[in-house]
């Protein structure tokens, strides 16, 4: 065997190898468990359809364990900020004796990782006087932020207010 020849067969075998090392390591690399999706912006859009089917169960404990143990609640219809659970339930308890009942309007949803998002947007709620039982309608703009806790989507910030020209 010449020189030239040497070279050539080290030269393929180099290139073997390395081929043989870059396939071995793709496999190992996608040989590990898969990270967690991030959520679509439908799944957390749907997450007001669940707050809003423990809204007609008329249970404020239903309602309030939807929301994280440190969340904060500016409410739609009171002047007090809730920022624990007995809060929470207290405004649920008087806004539940309205018989609520929430339709979305407009959505806009922020998927920020697989264990947070923002959905924000308009929403009203049509609301039964318990006294006379006429209806009215409130229109109002709306914030959930939303973590994954626990394996489970709970609101840890919830803003709503009253359009200001409705």
């Amino acid at each position: 065997m010449n020189r030239r020849s040497i070279t050539k067969r080290a030269a393929v075998v180099t290139a073997t190898a390395v081929v043989a090392l870059g396939t071995v390591g793709t496999v190992a690399a996608t040989a590990g468990p898969k990270p967690a999706a991030k959520p679509s912006k439908a799944q957390i859009a749907g997450l007001f359809d669940r707050w809003n089917a423990a809204l007609k169960t008329g249970d404020p404990e239903t309602v309030a364990d939807l929301y994280a143990k440190d969340a904060v609640l500016l409410p739609t219809v009171s002047n007090k900020v809730r920022t624990d659970h007995a809060g929470i339930v207290d405004y649920f308890e008087h806004f539940l004796a309205n018989k609520p009942v929430g339709k979305k309007v407009q959505t806009i949803v922020n998927v920020l990782d697989k264990n947070s998002a923002i959905d924000t947007g308009v929403y009203e709620f049509t609301l039964t006087d318990p006294k006379t039982g006429a209806k009215s309608t409130v229109e109002a703009r709306y914030t959930y932020e939303y973590e994954k806790r626990g394996g489970e989507w709970l609101i840890v910030n919830h803003h709503s207010s009253k359009m200001p020209e409705g």
